[in-house]
């Protein structure tokens, strides 16, 4: 919601006044939810946006409708709305000590949905928050979820490799440590994509280029320099290429990739 962060943005939503250029248009939300009223309408990072659409907001969570710039009054009985916010989160990595889990997890979970609560209830007025039906604070990520989304990532690669008839699988140790290196405090998971890239992708691009590795073969990553403890600053990753296995079947780190690729977070 950072575009519509002032007032003229904000007028997108719901269309121009009379009078105004893009008037005829309707506004981006309006037309969208009357054409389609059985929708799920995203609004991500809510906090960002100017005040005037939490203002329209508050006549669309209590009655279901609103009036748009033409004056048409569009239904949202039959829309889901969702908020997404940051609030908080500035300040959750000294609070509550975010990371991987390790024990009382569930007391920092609370100390976490208070602090977070607490920064909402500074940012929006409370008829705001008052109409919404539930909020949700997501637990802190753990390392078996971090490996879960190293998966997806290398399944997305194994699927560009399919192309060159080639696969990817990758060791425990090899995903602990993308997962290590990929994981931040403060950024959450964010960074893991980039870290896969340089780590993995960029690397993996530059043996096939000297055909080290090639069409035929099944890559597997591992580490060297790194017994799986510490922040394995100094570990490096290697990449060896072997028979590729006859008939369909396929990495069984391959496979779940493949399958969860098409909803991997972008």
């Amino acid at each position: 919601m950072g575009e519509f962060h002032d007032r003229f943005t904000a007028s997108r939503l719901f269309g121009a006044p009379p009078g105004y250029v893009g008037y005829e248009e309707g506004g981006q939300l309006t037309e969208k939810v009357r054409r389609k009223p059985f929708s799920v309408v995203l609004f991500d990072e809510i906090e960002k946006a100017h005040q005037e659409i939490y203002n329209s907001l508050l006549q669309v969570l209590e009655d279901g409708r609103l009036t748009d710039g033409q004056g048409r009054t569009v239904d949202f009985k039959n829309t889901v709305l969702i908020f997404t916010s940051n609030l908080g989160t500035s300040d959750i990595s000294k609070a509550v000590g975010l990371g991987f889990s390790q024990g009382g997890g569930e007391n920092n979970y609370e100390r976490m949905k208070q602090k977070v609560n607490d920064e909402l209830k500074k940012h929006f007025r409370p008829e705001f928050l008052n109409r919404i039906d539930d909020i949700i604070v997501f637990h802190q990520l753990t390392q078996d979820e971090i490996i879960k989304m190293v998966d997806l990532m290398i399944g997305r690669v194994a699927n560009q490799l399919k192309g060159k008839d080639m696969a990817i699988e990758l060791t425990d140790k090899a995903k602990a440590l993308l997962a290590k290196r990929g994981f931040d405090p403060v950024l959450g998971a964010r960074p893991l994509r980039r870290t896969i890239q340089r780590e993995i992708e960029d690397q993996l691009s530059e043996k096939i280029l000297f055909e080290e590795v090639g069409p035929g073969q099944l890559v597997t990553v591992d580490v060297e320099g790194w017994d799986g403890e510490g922040a394995g600053e100094d570990a490096k990753f290697t990449f060896a290429g072997s028979r590729k296995p006859v008939g369909d079947a396929e990495p069984d780190l391959a496979q779940a990739g493949a399958a969860g690729a098409p909803s991997a977070a972008e």
